[in-house]
């Protein structure tokens, strides 16, 4: 079977089984009707190698929203379009990854930020070493963290902090000098849960 194929294999057990997900990142808050939200979607690109990783940015310090944070490429989606579109046309804009080189495995549970935006994380294989060109006004660097150190419940750390007088429960994953935490460490969690049986 192929890396995508896996990938998709789990996720389609995971979608039958009965999994506790995390629908927003604050504690006892009604984030509203959906169509309030804004729509927005990530790519998570999972490298086709012996220990498959995920493609993970840090945001520039000069962004306007996240700035320095760890995320996957993503945005919001464009008048008319789909998750899987805008996730692939932001994973094009943000880190050069061309839409043909992403094999596509499917949508993964949508996650309301803090922020006011639902995201949906997409799924996805690419091949392993392709070449990347990073846009400098969004992405100070990307990185690639080995899938199965991500999925892991114990390196999984939740907490609950204060955020502009709002308790949000945080989780947070360390790789190397990287913290991952906030919506994309949720999202994260999130993926673990439904693919709890990938291998």
């Amino acid at each position: 079977m192929t890396l995508a194929q896996r990938l998709a294999a789990a996720l389609e057990r995971g979608r039958r089984m009965p999994v506790e997900l995390i629908t927003g990142d604050q504690v006892g808050h009604d984030h509203g009707p959906e169509e309030a939200l804004t729509a927005a979607a990530v790519l998570v690109a999972v490298t086709d190698r012996p220990r498959p990783g995920v493609i993970l940015t840090q945001r520039t310090d000069t962004l306007r929203r996240h700035a320095g944070q760890v995320a996957f490429p993503g945005g919001r989606l464009d008048p008319g379009e789909d998750a899987i579109g805008a996730a692939l046309r932001e994973a094009e804009e943000e880190i050069g990854l061309v839409p043909a080189a992403v094999t596509v495995v499917g949508e993964v549970d949508r996650y309301r930020t803090v922020t006011g935006y639902a995201v949906t994380p997409v799924l996805a294989a690419i091949a392993p070493d392709l070449t990347f060109a990073l846009n400098a006004d969004e992405v100070a660097m990307m990185f690639e963290v080995p899938l199965d150190h991500l999925l892991a419940p114990a390196n999984q750390i939740q907490q609950d902090m204060m955020w502009r007088g709002v308790e949000r429960r945080v989780y947070e994953i360390h790789w190397e000098d990287h913290r991952i935490w906030g919506a994309t460490a949720a999202m994260i969690v999130n993926l673990s849960r439904r693919l709890a049986q990938w291998n």
